[in-house]
């Protein structure tokens, strides 16, 4: 058995992940989508929901047993609250990373426990230490923490054969990002 290593964007409206098969990206689906929205929430029955239910149920019924944008409040000393509970934003993006990880097991056929996370570039080192210790917490191992715009032009240009510089723009639901990486 080899070692997978899964690739996430954890993001602020929406999250996804991905594996390299044959040198190339593959997006694997979680509950038959893309993407996963990145929500949390406490079903009628106290259970969790994470994903699509949860953002359903934000919109539409218990915005107060609900949790979205979490992102934003990484890296930050607070607690947020959900039900009768408070949690952390770690505690949170944990659970949207749990999620992840599950759909990546299930689509490859065995264990995953090692990810490597994107965030945006201005991420403070509290904020990727938190990411860290976010997968940490869904049973990850974190190899490594990358910037978005990094991510990006890596899957972009994988077979690049000249040096190069290219503008790299990501615009999220949370986020507005721009850099140029030199590609070498």
């Amino acid at each position: 058995m080899n070692d997978i290593i899964i690739g996430i964007d954890l993001g602020t409206t929406n999250s996804e992940v991905a594996v390299v098969e044959a040198g190339r990206p593959r997006i694997i689906q979680v509950g038959g989508a893309e993407i996963l929205p990145s929500v949390v929430g406490l079903a009628d029955d106290g259970s969790l929901l994470v994903g699509r239910a949860a953002r359903n149920q934000y919109a539409l019924y218990y915005p107060e047993r609900t949790i979205g944008s979490v992102k934003r409040r990484m890296g930050a000393d607070v607690r947020l609250p959900m039900g009768d509970q408070d949690y952390t934003p770690q505690e949170i993006s944990a659970l949207i990373l749990r999620r992840l990880k599950q759909a990546a097991e299930d689509a490859l056929g065995q264990p995953v426990t090692k990810a490597v996370i994107t965030v945006p570039a201005y991420f403070s080192d509290a904020q990727r230490q938190a990411t860290r210790e976010a997968g940490r917490l869904a049973d990850l191992d974190v190899v490594r923490i990358i910037n978005e715009p990094t991510a990006a032009a890596l899957a972009y240009e994988v077979d690049h054969q000249k040096p190069k510089n290219i503008l790299v723009y990501d615009l999220g639901g949370g986020t507005f990002d721009v850099s140029v990486v030199r590609l070498n």
